[in-house]
């Protein structure tokens, strides 16, 4: 009967904490438009969570594309497909790979530093001091942070794939020795810009 109890309770914390995850976003998103009009905000919140997680994408993305087409490249040559190797990195990468790790990096690299960020503006009093003005935090403080993430997340996941599948030419071509317009031509024809890279962006 005990553990029935305790297990009810976890189960009531967890619901009541997607509760409130899911009431927090609905606030949110009703605070977007008001914050639209104010556009300058958004446009410093992309500078600060998304120009400044540039270069930990970038040289993210070039090392796993250099290690994915040195991997790949021993498994392929065994069945003979390594001329197919361009293909196979692209379409990891910007289908499931480029995206999920942008995401790991993005979340680390800008999400500690909002959370810092927000952190200290409560400890300074300043959110209480918005709302003794009158003016919503979740609109002021919130809402450009969160369209800023929107907006960057899926431009950065493109140059992580972007620049992994250049790290995988300079593996494929400068290393191994593949023809460069073999490497180029397979991707043109098999990787489809909706499907695929469409895909990997939403």
């Amino acid at each position: 009967m005990n553990a029935l109890v305790v297990l009810g309770q976890w189960a009531l914390r967890i619901l009541r904490g997607w509760g409130h995850a899911a009431w927090f976003v609905m606030d949110l998103l009703v605070a977007m438009p008001p914050s639209l009009r104010r556009f300058d905000r958004v446009v410093a919140q992309i500078f600060a969570i998304g120009n400044r997680s540039l270069v930990i994408i970038l040289a993210s993305g070039m090392a796993v594309g250099l290690v994915l087409a040195l991997q790949l490249y021993h498994t392929l040559i065994t069945f003979g497909a390594a001329e197919s190797l361009g293909l196979v990195v692209n379409l990891s990468l910007v289908r499931e790979l480029g995206p999920v790790v942008t995401a790991l990096l993005f979340a680390g690299r800008a999400g500690t530093s909002l959370t810092a960020e927000i952190g200290l503006m409560k400890a300074g009093e300043q959110i209480a001091a918005l709302e003794l003005m009158a003016i919503d935090p979740r609109q002021h403080v919130l809402a450009p942070r969160f369209l800023a993430g929107i907006i960057s997340m899926p431009l950065l996941a493109i140059l992580f794939s972007a620049i992994g599948i250049v790290g995988a030419w300079v593996v494929a071509v400068g290393l191994i020795g593949i023809d460069a317009g073999n490497f180029w031509s397979i991707q043109q024809n098999g990787v489809d810009v909706w499907r695929d890279v469409g895909n990997g962006v939403v």
